[in-house]
């Protein structure tokens, strides 16, 4: 592919064609004119092998691209002797990570710097480097722009809380050198054309149906029992202790309950690598639980960073997934437990309402709001019904939205994309 060749109409957050205005109500969703029949070769770049939402979404896409005979491989920045936290379907290779720096700043451009080496050694023998993160998109675009004949696609699953001048700026010039933007919800697409004044192409997220299926009843009261949690109702959160997750207001909640409800519910925290340290967030939330009449160990059980077989038994272990976030790009989990038959309470930010139907798919709670979100974690408790119709609501909604779906729609984008 050549990045100076004629760019052409009709792929909106193109180079060159970023600042192009939308017609009221347009949805620059992918379209099926101008493609062209041939595959480009692709490769799907992430900056981690950690179960991080972006890396799931990195992985299943392959997977569901090699289902359809796509050229695509996988790239990803990883420690010497990791490897991904799942197994790979694709073709992938791993690039090596300079030795740990101290500061989040010297991380990322550390980071950006492996990646760009790594990159620049395969650029000829891909079309298209399909970035998912912001270490990614610099790194790719840093390579395209020293002469290699490659595309560079971004996908922005959300935009990170950076403090420093220096990380800001590396933020937006992720998301405005890239030649074509994809997001995965359409809050995301507004956001991006209001905060940046760009057009970015909507392709949600998907999930695996399958993927979690029922497990044996004497395991999952083995998991419960070895727990602690054998005899009440599990609230289990996927992500990690960290603030865009809604954590605090988590487990202020569940101190509501504490209150209310005999025996209390227990909350099982599965997750928690990043990239950034949210080290003091979460020392601050653990420290409030004494105060909040809650017991680490007993009341908030911390699975930590588990191999995805664990997740899939705690999916199909716990009575319901609790997801207050305050900031997502689409909230993979949400689906995950849908497909696990696990019934959702969830914030009520713009994403969720995108594809959750209040008390039909999960209950909404306003987010940030501890007390709304013990309401809605009570009512999962205490009403049976509801949790029936939640379970069946969630198997209804989850064959929408499969991988196999968004494979079609990124090679329609692939094929759109200008010589």
């Amino acid at each position: 592919m050549h990045r100076h060749g004629n760019r052409g109409e009709g792929v909106p957050g193109r180079r060159g064609d970023r600042h192009r205005r939308s017609e009221p109500g347009e949805d620059q969703t992918v379209n099926t004119v101008t493609a062209r029949a041939d595959k480009p070769r692709v490769a799907l770049v992430t900056y981690s092998t950690s179960a991080r939402g972006g890396v799931v979404h990195t992985l299943s896409l392959a997977g569901a691209m090699v289902d359809r005979a796509m050229p695509v491989r996988i790239v990803a920045l990883g420690k010497p002797g990791q490897n991904f936290f799942r197994p790979v379907r694709a073709p992938y290779s791993l690039v090596p990570t300079s030795a740990p720096a101290d500061t989040l700043e010297e991380r990322v451009f550390a980071s950006i710097d492996d990646l760009e080496a790594g990159l620049s050694k395969i650029a000829d023998e891909v079309d298209i480097f399909h970035t998912q993160d912001c270490i990614s998109a610099r790194a790719a675009a840093r390579v395209r722009d020293a002469g290699a004949q490659v595309r560079v696609v971004r996908t922005v699953h959300h935009v990170d809380d950076f403090t420093t001048a220096a990380l800001v700026d590396c933020q937006r010039k992720a998301i405005e050198e890239p030649d074509q933007l994809v997001v995965v919800s359409k809050d995301w697409r507004d956001r991006l054309k209001a905060d940046y004044g760009v057009d970015a192409v909507v392709i949600h997220n998907g999930v695996d149906a399958n993927r979690f299926p029922p497990i044996d009843p004497g395991k999952r009261a083995a998991l419960r029992q070895h727990a602690g949690v054998d005899e009440r109702f599990v609230f289990l959160s996927v992500g990690g202790i960290e603030p865009r997750k809604g954590s605090i207001f988590l487990v202020q909640a569940m101190s509501i309950l504490a209150h209310e409800l005999d025996p209390a519910p227990a909350l099982v925290v599965v997750g928690g690598h990043s990239f950034q340290d949210y080290t003091r967030y979460r020392d601050e939330v653990l420290a409030a639980l004494p105060g909040l009449g809650l017991q680490l160990g007993r009341d908030v059980i911390l699975a930590g960073s588990i191999s995805d077989a664990e997740l899939h038994d705690w999916y199909r272990s716990a009575d319901a997934l609790s997801f207050p976030s305050v900031k997502e790009g689409w909230g993979m989990a949400v689906l995950e437990a849908m497909a696990a038959d696990l019934p959702v309470v969830s914030s009520n930010i713009a994403v969720f309402r995108e594809y959750l139907a209040p008390d039909q798919t999960a209950v909404m709670t306003q987010a940030g709001n501890p007390e709304s979100l013990a309401v809605g974690m009570r009512r999962l408790v205490t009403d049976h019904a509801l949790r029936d119709t939640l379970i069946r609501g969630g198997r209804d909604l989850v064959p929408a939205f499969s991988w196999q779906r968004a494979a079609d729609e990124h090679a329609l984008l692939y094929a759109q994309m200008p010589d």
